[in-house]
């Protein structure tokens, strides 16, 4: 017996909504924590910084939230974890702290997403019915969600490319741009969708990306 028939068949619907809201605000708990840990270091050191922490409530983060998507049956938001969850495990390889872990956490850690990919897959015809017919979900709203995400993707892959040639975890300010723009869509998609999820977790890192703009503004200018 799957997993898939026991929640279908045998779960009642109301536990199956305070579930899915559960585990949805329980994600964005940690990427709200990891934006406020990252803020008040910053704001301490009077410049943006790119803390440890920040990359480990990811981590948490991430997970629960492709969880999330597979039971809100939204494919915008799986597209949205699919790439960033490898750049948050590379910053914490830049951070010292990968090869810290036990070899059986680090195995986990990189099997798990692929794990899930293949599940996917060998659904079938499954995938096809629950992430692109979602009759809850007109296409059009869709691909505009997907734009969110994928902007909110790209600015992980310019953040670890941009890292990279400079051999350190850095958060730049292109990826505050590109944080604030995502950001932006995401939660017009989720007040589209009448998701408080998104809005929520959304609106609580909006403020921060604006203030950590400011933040790297200010120290590119030329002290008095």
């Amino acid at each position: 017996m799957t997993i898939d028939i026991i929640w279908n068949e045998f779960i009642p619907d109301d536990l199956k909504e305070a579930t899915i809201l559960g585990v949805g605000l329980l994600g964005q708990f940690f990427f709200a924590i990891r934006s406020l840990i990252q803020w008040i270091l910053s704001e301490k050191a009077k410049k943006v910084v790119s803390p440890l922490l920040f990359w480990v409530f990811s981590i948490m983060g991430s997970y629960l939230f492709f969880v999330y998507g597979w039971l809100r049956k939204d494919f915008a938001i799986i597209l949205g974890q699919s790439i960033s969850y490898y750049v948050y495990l590379w910053n914490l390889n830049a951070h010292q702290s990968w090869k810290k872990q036990s070899i059986m956490l680090r195995i986990l850690l990189l099997l798990t997403p692929i794990a899930a990919g293949i599940g996917l897959i060998l659904s079938g015809e499954s995938i096809t019915k629950t992430l692109f017919e979602n009759r809850e979900i007109s296409t059009t709203l869709l691909l505009f969600g997907s734009l969110g995400q994928a902007v909110f993707t790209l600015r992980f892959i310019y953040q670890v490319i941009y890292s990279a040639k400079r051999k350190q975890s850095l958060l730049p300010l292109g990826f505050w741009l590109l944080s604030l723009l995502g950001s932006s869509i995401i939660i017009i998609y989720g007040f589209l969708r009448s998701d408080i999820v998104l809005i929520l977790g959304q609106l609580a890192g909006w403020v921060i990306y604006i203030r950590n703009i400011h933040l790297e503004v200010r120290s590119r200018r030329p002290s008095s």
